[in-house]
């Protein structure tokens, strides 16, 4: 953002020039400190207090979140108004909780009740007996359902649900590893029906049917796509076909027909309830004012730390082993979303926009990693995710020890110590952290995690100008990947790759 005349540009500048206490002090200086930065909502406790936002940081962001119009961008989300300029389109995935515009909740509710029947239909052994999945996709259409079924599905699945995203061959033996043809149904997940990972995994899978003597291998496949008319091209009927609407972005996609693997794992009513918890956290960012709104207070505290001070990297780190995929998730969400150089209008931008996304499970980061965190020379947001209620068979000690863990981070991060003997042996502390405590970890609450996560980083796009629902960058690597491919093309690449194509033989 280099334009004058933009109303965030001089608020950013302000908020990029502040300089408020150490955090420590904020908390003598400021009694209501708890009161004003913990946020209790759908289930989860939001405690952004051991972060830098003052009173007066929050009011400064207040005036930028007006300046930037954050509550008519809102408006215009959640009512299917295009907010997608790039692209001209709305963004659609709230109406696949039934928190859209009217006409868009009607068509997800349509397709909703398509994929209801056809796991019915599944279930009643409309396709024989099931005991196995494999779905195939790339990017979201993998990551959340994979994470959703990792986090709920440890007690047990109705199949056997594997995953295969990478066009590497290794994935895909792998994910067939002891399954039967007779009794796998293939799951091809593609917005366009045109990704080449996926098509190419999804005729593996064919060719492994066909190998089984399989007579009939694409019916054993459904297809989940914005593009129906060419998945029925590539030979796949259309009862088999369940479509989601164009404007649902891939990373925003588990709550549309992408979900029919959660549905098949862990049944219909958990995915339901999926889908509510995320509605609740809609109406939560939909209806509360900005000083109480956890994806916008944790949106104002991300921008601090990437334009006041220059924080290049945040990480993430779930003290549940049931949440290990969301940092791999997260990436997804925050950095193709935000990783952008320029406005939604095309202005070249000369501040920083997302900040790189890390992450990992607790207690293990903190024999990895932590060691940066508290004595390295970068400064790295935390953000601690822990669960209250631990549903494993062990001694109750051992959850318990892990919540005093990631509790006890937050506070070594904050406070630091000092050593003037051993400077080795010094901490400067002063560093942030947030946590996000959940009372327990089911449907309801994870799909309320994961909203808050979109809304966050919708809010943050907002007040930064830029738009969160393209991903152009994803495209080029794909579109050299063609044309390394073609032997008339592969002659304008430098010297270097083409050396490396040789040396590969190919």
């Amino acid at each position: 953002m280099n334009d004058s005349t933009d109303p965030r540009a001089a608020r950013l500048d302000t908020i990029a020039n502040y300089e408020g206490p150490p955090i420590g002090a904020l908390f003598d200086a400021e009694p209501d400190r708890l009161d004003r930065l913990v946020i209790e909502d759908c289930g989860i406790r939001f405690d952004f207090s051991k972060t830098h936002l003052d009173a007066d940081l929050v009011a400064m962001f207040g005036e930028l979140a007006e300046a930037s119009d954050l509550a008519g961008q809102r408006k215009a989300l959640f009512s299917g108004a295009v907010v997608n300029p790039t692209e001209g389109r709305a963004a659609t995935h709230v109406a696949e909780r039934g928190e859209g515009g009217n006409d868009d909740n009607q068509f997800a509710a349509a397709m909703r009740r398509r994929m209801r029947q056809l796991v019915d239909a599944i279930e009643a052994d409309a396709f024989g007996e099931i005991e196995a999945v494999l779905h195939i996709g790339i990017g979201g259409s993998v990551l959340g359902p994979a994470l959703i079924v990792d986090a709920l599905g440890r007690e047990g699945q109705n199949v056997d649900l594997r995953f295969v995203a990478n066009i590497d061959g290794e994935a895909m033996d792998e994910a067939l590893i002891g399954l039967d043809p007779e009794t796998t149904l293939v799951v091809a997940v593609s917005k366009s029906w045109s990704t080449m990972e996926t098509l190419t995994n999804l005729d593996a899978a064919i060719d492994w049917l066909e190998g089984a003597g399989m007579e009939d291998p694409y019916g054993r496949v459904i297809a989940v796509t914005a593009s129906p008319d060419k998945a029925i091209e590539s030979g796949i009927d259309e009862t088999r076909i369940l479509p989601f609407a164009e404007s649902v972005g891939g990373r925003y996609s588990l709550w549309s027909a992408v979900g029919v693997s959660i549905a098949l794992a862990l049944g219909y009513e958990k995915f339901e309830e999926l889908l509510e918890g995320a509605a609740a956290m809609d109406r939560h960012f939909k209806l509360s004012p900005v000083e109480k709104n956890a994806p916008v207070l944790a949106a104002f505290s991300d921008l601090y730390y990437t334009q006041n001070r220059g924080a290049e990297t945040r990480a993430v780190f779930a003290y549940d082993e049931r949440l290990r995929l969301l940092a791999p998730y997260l990436q997804q969400l925050v950095m193709e979303s935000n990783g952008k150089g320029v406005t939604a209008d095309g202005t070249p931008l000369d501040r920083p926009t997302s900040a790189i996304l890390w992450g990992g499970v607790g207690t293990d980061g903190q024999h990895a990693v932590f060691q940066l965190l508290h004595q390295g020379s970068h400064l790295v947001p935390v953000e601690f995710v822990a669960v209250i209620e631990n549903e494993d068979s062990q001694d109750p000690r051992q959850h318990r020890q892990l919540l005093l863990n990631a509790f006890a981070q937050g506070a070594a991060l904050m406070a630091g110590r000092a050593n003037d003997e051993d400077a080795a042996r010094a901490y400067p502390g002063d560093r942030p952290s947030a946590t996000l405590l959940l009372d327990k970890l089911d449907a309801h609450t994870l799909g309320a995690l994961i909203a808050f996560y979109e809304h966050r980083t919708f809010a943050e796009a907002v007040m930064l100008g830029i738009n969160p629902f393209d991903q152009y960058g994803v495209e080029l690597g794909k579109d050299m990947a063609r044309a390394i491919d073609d032997p008339e093309t592969r002659e304008e690449f430098d010297p270097s790759t083409k050396a490396l194509i040789g040396k590969a033989g190919l």
